[in-house]
């Protein structure tokens, strides 16, 4: 059993950038004396947001937007970057507001996750909206967002569509599920 003791950074380096993300090579020395490299990309450190919106007990708002990184349009919950100066709940409310046109009169966090940590240093965290209010802002998506409303009794079927996916979106609706089983 390892003694969890994090490893030393020897050196860090930027080998490259975008306007997004910055990708480092950090030499580590493990506790064991192994040195290695790592590559590990990290974005802005604020951090992003995504919402399961209800408009009512039991049916809720997904959008469907272009994803690059699979040239395809993929159904998930609304989401987005975390901007300088905002908390995580107001991001949820402006990102709702932008993708949607609601805000949500109730926010409750579900969890915070990381997809590949062992690569990423990113960071969302999740949160289920209820008691919506029509309330639109200007958002900054190339197109209009489709809007699709799926109810928790066909969430079986939600699962099996090809174009939700993305495993954020997939962990969003199984923790809302759980939450909602166990009276959260």
């Amino acid at each position: 059993m390892a003694d969890n003791q994090l490893p030393e950074i020897l050196e860090r380096q930027v080998v490259a950038r975008s306007r997004l993300l910055r990708i480092e090579a950090i030499d580590l020395r493990f506790s064991n004396g192994v040195e290695r490299q790592y590559e590990r990309m990290s974005g802005s450190g604020r951090g992003a947001v995504m919402v399961v919106p209800f408009i009512d007990a039991k049916r809720f708002i997904l959008v469907r937007e272009y994803a690059a990184g699979l040239h395809s349009y993929q159904l998930g919950f609304p989401k987005g970057l975390i901007d300088p100066g905002e908390s995580a709940e107001q991001a949820a409310q402006r990102e709702l507001r932008e993708e949607v046109g609601y805000g949500a009169g109730e926010l409750r966090k579900l969890h915070t996750v990381t997809m590949a940590p062992q690569f990423f240093s990113a960071h969302m965290t999740l949160f289920v909206g209820h008691q919506l209010f029509a309330e639109k802002l200007p958002g900054d998506e190339p197109e209009p967002l489709e809007q699709v409303i799926w109810s928790l009794d066909d969430v079986d079927e939600l699962l099996r569509q090809p174009d939700f996916t993305e495993a954020r979106s997939i962990a969003a609706l199984l923790l809302m599920m759980r939450s909602n089983s166990q009276g959260g």
